[in-house]
């Protein structure tokens, strides 16, 4: 549990603030027709890349942040991951290896995949 705790923390501190920045900058401004300012996105792209160079250190040694199961640590990570995912910043994750697995796996579940298709507007 000391583990779990200790990268929900990581994600809190490290993770979410540049993330969450950068999506609002590459996904939520867009969307509402506003500009994105780059120097926003170019400096938390580099606090993100700091992130992600500890993610994929630990990555390396066990396959999600806290232990060999999957944990609320990870599903933190899933909704700026999944808006990330499908801009530019994808290639910080996708340069890292062990990341880019972890990735994957997080939004290859089903259940993640249940919750993006209950988001889509029913027609």
């Amino acid at each position: 549990m000391a583990l779990v705790q200790l990268w929900k923390e990581v994600e809190a501190h490290r993770f979410e603030p540049p993330s969450t920045k950068l999506v609002f900058e590459l996904c939520i401004k867009p969307f509402f027709g506003m500009t994105t300012d780059t120097a926003v996105v170019e400096e938390n792209q580099g606090k993100l890349a700091k992130v992600l160079d500890v993610y994929e250190s630990r990555l390396a040694q066990s396959k999600y942040l806290a232990c060999e199961h999957f944990t609320l640590a990870d599903l933190h990570h899933l909704p700026n991951v999944q808006y990330l995912k499908r801009t530019s910043v994808k290639k910080l994750f996708d340069s890292r290896p062990h990341v880019s697995a972890w990735v994957a796996d997080l939004t290859a579940r089903p259940a993640w995949s249940k919750v993006l298709h209950l988001q889509k507007p029913k027609q």
